[in-house]
């Protein structure tokens, strides 16, 4: 009796030893699979975006602000890993929004009128703006999520203003950067294979989009194209529209900012990221697309161009601790009011805020705090209004920015902190 007892000892110890044995390969494979990941996936995910000459704000490799490089501090009394790790997971005591805004979505006209220029608001940085016979997006984002790995990261609360197939032929992108917030590829194929619009943006940016088939033409800070170059004319040809309809008479100047830029993390200011200054008959437009204040030089540069009817201003993810009012990368409110001094702009409209929960302020912080420091300027609300998504503003033609009576209420922006 006792013998089939030692069999099946025998067989039970050979058992255990092959399953030790299969965990051992199994974690062998798993540290070298994982010191191959350490050596392979960085260089990889290191794309090269651009190669050209070195500049005072491009090293040769990397991309950079000269006016100071970004600096993403942690909260204090945190460091800055566990404050990231909390943020991904959604632990770190950020005011809660609400889960979803209800949205009237527009369904903007064709085009405007030879000299008008009408302004929507799809969401984020999203305007559709029509001037003069053009159709304008910047940085389109028809998305749910603004992430590489959806549905993980933000989520959108609010549906866009405009629904994709009410949008009007697109004529011109102009496409500030490639966080996947502003570098939306699902929406840009789509718009490329429904209307081929132009598309400009900032240099590197073009090498992402040319590996999805869409072409794009990229250029340095201080550089300009003609709407007649980037519909294959002669690039100073006398352009002649009887209706104005889609007509290419403009010139996109491609202009400083202070940002970053990056797809994959390791990739990091491989490609430039910019603001954008369109001529056109209707007037001029600014895209201040994603920034920080920097130096805050950058706004009168765009001035030199003449007189601006449009500035399309950021004034939301500037907080990302309590009483923060902007971080390196992101203005707030009370800085988009001196951009829009120093532009010498007509009208705003304030983008940015109130589409993906990107920071720690509140759904409706950044147009409260933003009427709060008009008054402090004393300026007009309606010269630089928040619009709901949706919501279509007619521009009015290009006049001086009076300033009446500066009223600060210090307490009521505290109460916003």
């Amino acid at each position: 009796m006792g013998r089939p007892v030692h069999i099946n000892r025998g067989v039970h110890i050979n058992r255990c030893v092959r399953i030790v044995k299969g965990v051992a390969v199994t974690l062998l494979f798993a540290v070298i699979a994982l010191c191959l990941a350490i050596t392979i996936i960085p260089p990889f995910l290191d794309r090269i975006y651009y190669e050209g000459p070195v500049s005072r704000h491009y090293d040769g490799a990397h991309f950079l602000n000269p006016d100071g490089a970004i600096e993403t501090p942690a909260p204090p009394g945190t460091s800055r890993q566990g404050f990231i790790a909390r943020w991904l997971v959604g632990n770190d005591d950020r005011p809660a929004w609400p889960i979803a805004i209800a949205v009237k979505p527009a369904r903007p006209a064709p085009f405007a009128a030879p000299r008008g220029m009408v302004a929507t608001w799809v969401g984020h940085a999203t305007v559709l703006v029509q001037a003069a016979g053009l159709n304008i997006l910047t940085d389109p984002i028809w998305s749910d999520y603004a992430s590489p790995l959806p549905p993980l990261g933000p989520k959108r609360v609010a549906e866009p203003g405009i629904r994709f197939d009410d949008l009007p032929k697109i004529d011109l992108i102009v496409l500030s950067h490639n966080h996947y917030d502003h570098m939306d590829l699902p929406t840009l194929k789509k718009l490329w294979e429904r209307d081929r619009p132009r598309i400009v943006t900032s240099l590197g940016n073009d090498a992402i989009l040319k590996a999805q088939g869409i072409p794009a033409t990229a250029l340095d800070w201080g550089q300009s194209v003609s709407g007649a170059a980037l519909n294959g004319l002669a690039p100073q040809a006398v352009i002649q529209c009887g209706n104005y309809e889609h007509c290419p008479d403009y010139r996109v100047h491609v202009t400083r900012n202070h940002h970053w830029g990056s797809r994959w993390g390791t990739d990091r200011n491989r490609a430039l990221w910019s603001s954008f200054l369109i001529e056109t008959r209707a007037g001029n437009i600014f895209f201040a697309g994603d920034t920080g204040a920097g130096d805050l030089g950058w706004p009168y540069e765009a001035k030199r161009y003449g007189p601006i009817r449009l500035a399309l201003i950021p004034i939301g993810a500037f907080r990302f601790w309590k009483g923060q009012m902007a971080s390196d990368a992101h203005i707030g409110p009370a800085q988009a009011v001196e951009v829009f001094e120093r532009l010498g702009a007509s009208t705003a409209i304030p983008i940015h805020w109130g589409t993906f929960r990107l920071s720690y302020e509140q759904w409706d912080t950044p147009p409260r705090m933003l009427e709060l420091y008009l008054r402090c300027a004393g300026i007009d609300r309606k010269r630089f209004a928040p619009l709901r998504i949706g919501q279509s503003l007619p521009v009015p033609t290009v006049s001086p920015v009076p300033i009446g009576a500066k009223r600060c209420d210090e307490r009521a922006i505290r109460a916003l902190e």
